[in-house]
């Protein structure tokens, strides 16, 4: 048989559900001659008596029952569905995509973690990484905001300091036994020193440690990232920071044998364009990492 129009199914929930012709008037917005029209013909096109008057009432017949249960589980799915796709149009609509530039092994180590609570906060911020080891690498047409180890001469940018940090030794945590045990500072001479630059660094912690440098090293590395590696295989010792090895000290693959630490003379900076900087969700990105670099844990 023909499927009555859907509107009067409409009219017949509103009936059914209220018990009376002329509340389901007032909740629809006519007049309580239409919605008796409407229920009429309804039933004259099922061939079924939906309901049945009790006082002032109108009560569902068992049939009207059943019938009224299905309508009104359509109704609450078609009320649910347009819900979702109402709701999926606004998130599409209002979502803001940010892109990040920065440095791989900081990008990993510390980023990366940070990044993932910052979306699971703010819901409506779509993040991309992309990887530069340098400003001048970042591609500003694609980043919006860039996380960097520099010193900041860059004119056209704004940016703020992430923390104030230090270096420090870093070894695995094999290195504080046997023989040559990592104690004291003057120990490091039986141990190979990792570099990741042309030695300047260790020559300014060591200069702190009153030591003297040794001199270049065997096996140079151009790469923090290769450097970590080698001190977490126990191939020596790297200089490390706070940020970048933060995981690796909480998690035990390095320790920190040695109490001093060092001015690294550099730090790690949030950059973005000057004329971006008012942006509500690049200056909300930003400020949100500065509070998590606070949060850094601190080694003895």
């Amino acid at each position: 048989m023909p499927l009555p129009p859907l509107h009067a199914f409409r009219v017949f929930e509103c009936v059914a559900r209220l018990g009376h012709v002329g509340a389901a008037a007032a909740e629809l917005h006519v007049t309580a001659g239409a919605v008796s029209q409407q229920i009429r013909a309804l039933q004259g096109s099922l061939g079924i008596k939906l309901f049945y008057k009790q006082g002032r009432h109108l009560v569902l017949t068992e049939r009207g029952l059943a019938l009224q249960r299905s309508v009104a589980r359509g109704i609450g799915e078609i009320t649910e569905g347009v819900r979702q796709i109402c709701e999926a149009d606004f998130q599409e609509a209002t979502a803001k995509v940010l892109t990040i530039s920065t440095e791989p092994v900081f990008g990993a180590a510390w980023l990366m973690p940070k990044l993932f609570t910052f979306r699971a906060e703010h819901p409506h911020i779509h993040l991309r990484v992309i990887t530069a080891d340098d400003i001048s690498e970042v591609d500003w047409r694609r980043a919006d905001v860039a996380v960097l180890y520099d010193a900041p001469i860059w004119e056209g940018f704004w940016w703020r300091p992430l923390q104030n940090l230090h270096m420090f030794p870093v070894c695995c945590p094999q290195l504080l036994r046997g023989p040559h045990a990592l104690k004291q500072p003057s120990d490091l001479i039986h141990h190979r020193l990792l570099h990741e630059d042309d030695g300047t660094q260790w020559r300014r912690w060591l200069l702190e440690a009153r030591l003297p440098y040794p001199g270049d090293a065997d096996v140079h590395l151009e790469d923090l990232g290769i450097a970590l590696q080698a001190a977490r295989d126990g191939y020596g010792v790297a200089l490390s920071d706070e940020i970048n090895s933060s995981r690796d000290l909480d998690e035990g693959r390095l320790v920190q044998p040695f109490a001093l630490k060092v001015p690294t003379g550099m730090d790690y900076f949030c950059i973005c364009n000057e004329e971006s900087r008012d942006i509500p969700e690049i200056a909300l990105l930003i400020d949100w990492l500065i509070e998590q670099a606070k949060i850094v844990p601190a080694y003895p």
